[in-house]
């Protein structure tokens, strides 16, 4: 799904937040003022009860808070009426039972269940060749090609089928050498033998042999035969010429078994075993299905498709399967198979290995949700494996979980697109290690260096320019290798060999993609390790600036650094250029530090 596209989803989902907002908080009229059971209206009065404030904010930038009606100063985007939520917990929203029925609040109870449950994991692939029955046909007999019976590529070939008629010299002198001696094999029998051999040698069937020896007459041509059954797949000669012993003639293949190659995802791979049964299809044979064994995991990752090939192996009757047919293919898991707890796509605000989902709290009295961050394993299907977060009983929202985040996002709740509210007990960010203290200030240059070849980068995806930020990379990654990692020490040298290699290989990446989009996803990688080397070794001087917009990435967020507090936005460029605000600041004496914050709730184990 493209930017455009979740944008107006955005809206739409913020809309109907709005939309729900009486039944949110049904003491508020429509006209803004508070409204009493009684059905008094109360305005502001001299005795001192006021109507409640109207507080006018941000769908994207909640922080944005006026009391009347405008633009946000960062998006521009018109700001929208803020609701008030009856909660103190910035984690939990709470609403009325009308709200949650005009939402058509869905949800999941998470549990292990009985292994009744069936996901799919669905595979494309390719048929391919049974490299196994390949096979080269190759000449036995010297001298020059009289005549081919097999003249083109794709041509089917039986075992013992002719194939060319060869002219041989050396075969017409051996005929000789045996018709001589079986003149003198009286006088000398092993002779005889031997010229018998010598035809044998080069393949000439015992038939000829004794055809040649009963009629005394020499043969000029002889007949080369197939070794084995099969397709052509290259012709190597043509008629005229030459070819030597053992040269090959023709390369085949035997389609009468074939291999069904399917592509799995990284994720995938931990619920793919040996054995495991797919039932596939090919839009070239309708109305047929197929159905094999996994007979091979390839132990390597396709560094470009980020894919593993499985291998089906099946007999190709009648040769309907192709080699390089597409084929589409499912994999049936039971969940007691896999993993214990899992929960449905669907209830899943956005990837990655922290993700978002509103758990019901059944013990309220009225309808509450709270805000969850959570860790997926891999995807089984239609599912996500719960690796941490929830624990067996617990219900998810799988539909109407985006209008509930939505109206938390109004009211600058913890939620998907505001995720740093500030919450009870815990640190909302990222711990990171400080080594700014043991650092060499030889290295906080060499790193300097490094970010000031990365603003090149940020300032060409600003111009959404994909030429410019592939010739961007070079002064990057020569700064990156002019950076001397022996100035480093124990885990602050292991910690920065793991930053050097995220750095490096999404430099790469960027390097050999020409989509600006596709880049951009790699260069929220790339900033995001440079944030953290930043952070963790320090710079010597200068001021450089964490920026961030909410909206890019799928609207999951993302960083980059610049070195002014104006915002230019590297992800929309034009589209959005101001979109984005100032998060951190980082100067020579920028210390990590553990920030006071409401925590969410502590991820909780669950059973194996």
């Amino acid at each position: 799904m493209n930017n455009t596209k979740l944008l107006v989803i955005v809206i739409l989902a913020v809309g109907a937040g709005l939309g729900i907002g009486y039944f949110l908080f049904p003491g508020m009229s429509t006209q803004g003022e508070w409204v009493e059971e009684s059905g008094v209206s109360h305005e502001g009065h001299a005795d001192g009860v006021t109507g409640a404030e109207e507080i006018w904010t941000c769908s994207m930038h909640p922080q944005i808070r006026q009391n009347e009606p405008g633009q946000c100063p960062i998006c521009e985007m018109d700001l929208i009426l803020l609701d008030g939520n009856t909660s103190n917990d910035p984690l939990v929203l709470q609403m009325t039972e009308a709200a949650a029925k005009l939402l058509n609040v869905q949800t999941f109870v998470v549990g292990e269940g009985d292994g009744s449950e069936v996901s799919l994991m669905r595979f494309t692939g390719k048929v391919q060749a049974d490299e196994r029955l390949s096979s080269s046909q190759v000449a036995h007999i010297p001298g020059r090609i009289e005549q081919l019976f097999v003249t083109f590529t794709g041509e089917e070939v039986k075992v013992g089928a002719a194939l060319a008629v060869v002219y041989s010299p050396d075969l017409i002198l051996a005929q000789r050498e045996l018709i001589e001696a079986m003149a003198l094999s009286d006088v000398n029998p092993a002779l005889l033998e031997a010229a018998r051999n010598k035809l044998r040698f080069w393949k000439i069937s015992p038939n000829v042999i004794k055809e040649i020896e009963e009629t005394q007459e020499v043969k000029e041509t002889f007949t080369i035969y197939a070794d084995a059954s099969g397709v052509v797949t290259n012709r190597r000669i043509a008629v005229g010429d030459y070819v030597k012993r053992g040269e090959p003639l023709f390369d085949m293949v035997d389609l009468s078994r074939v291999w069904v190659m399917f592509d799995a995802y990284e994720e995938d791979l931990p619920n793919v075993k040996l054995n495991d049964r797919i039932d596939f299809y090919t839009p070239s044979v309708p109305n047929k299905s197929f159905s094999g064994r996994i007979t091979f995991v390839d132990p390597f990752i396709n560094p470009v498709s980020r894919v593993a090939a499985l291998r089906i192996e099946i007999n190709n009757k009648g040769h309907k399967l192709k080699p390089e047919m597409f084929v589409y293919g499912t994999l049936k898991k039971s969940a007691s198979s896999v993993h214990n707890i899992m929960v449905p796509k669907t209830a899943v605000l956005w990837t990655g290995k922290r993700s978002v989902v509103y758990v019901k709290q059944t013990d309220a009295e009225i309808p509450s949700f709270e805000y969850r961050e959570i860790e997926l394993g891999s995807a089984i299907g239609t599912s996500y494996v719960i690796v941490s977060g929830l624990e067996d009983g617990e219900e998810v929202v799988t539909n109407g979980n985006f209008s509930i985040d939505a109206a938390a996002q109004l009211n600058n709740q913890a939620s998907m697109m505001n995720r740093n509210v500030t919450m009870k007990g815990g640190d909302a960010s990222d711990h990171l290690p400080d080594y700014t203290g043991t650092t060499p200030v030889e290295f906080k240059q060499q790193l300097a260096v490094v970010l000031e070849a990365y603003l090149g980068l940020k300032d060409a995806f600003v111009a959404t320019d994909a030429g410019l930020a592939k010739r961007s990379i070079a002064p990057l990654v020569d700064a990156l290798g002019a950076v001397d990692m022996a100035l480093l020490k124990g885990d602050a040298h292991m910690y920065w060999m793991d930053q050097m290699g995220a750095l490096t290989g999404h430099s790469a990446k960027i390097a050999e993609i020409e989509d600006v989009e596709l880049q951009r996803t790699q260069f929220d990688f790339l900033s995001q390790a440079l944030i953290r080397s930043v952070k963790v070794f320090g710079i010597p001087n200068e001021t450089y600036y964490v920026q961030h917009c909410p909206m890019a990435n799928e609207n999951n967020g993302a960083d980059w650094i610049s070195n002014m507090t104006e915002i230019n936005n590297p992800y929309f460029g034009d589209k959005m250029l101001k979109c984005g605000t100032n998060t951190d600041t980082i100067t020579k004496n920028y210390k990590n530090k553990q920030v006071q914050v409401a925590a969410q709730r502590p991820p909780q184990g669950h059973k194996h």
